[in-house]
């Protein structure tokens, strides 16, 4: 399983998020308030700012310094990576 970097020490599995958002719009916070309440957020900042909001497809919810456009760069394979076809 391939693991990407989120910032701090931190890794997702980039095949679990079902989206990458920026945490800017009302229904994103909402989300964000939810997940709270019902203890499925992660909060991978640090402290510093949110960058990008991970939906995955546990439910769960990350809060990551990253920008949706740096995580998906870092997602993308690399020229010579192995894609185990």
């Amino acid at each position: 399983m391939k693991l990407v970097s989120i910032g701090f020490g931190s890794f997702v599995a980039p095949e679990r998020i079902v989206a990458a958002v920026d945490p800017g719009s009302n229904p994103i916070k909402r989300t964000v308030t939810q997940a709270r309440e019902d203890g499925r957020l992660i909060d991978a900042t640090y402290g510093r700012r949110t960058g990008a909001v991970l939906v995955m497809d546990s439910g769960h919810v990350i809060l990551c310094p990253l920008t949706p456009e740096a995580l998906a760069e870092r997602a993308q394979p690399q020229e010579g990576e192995d894609h185990g076809d």
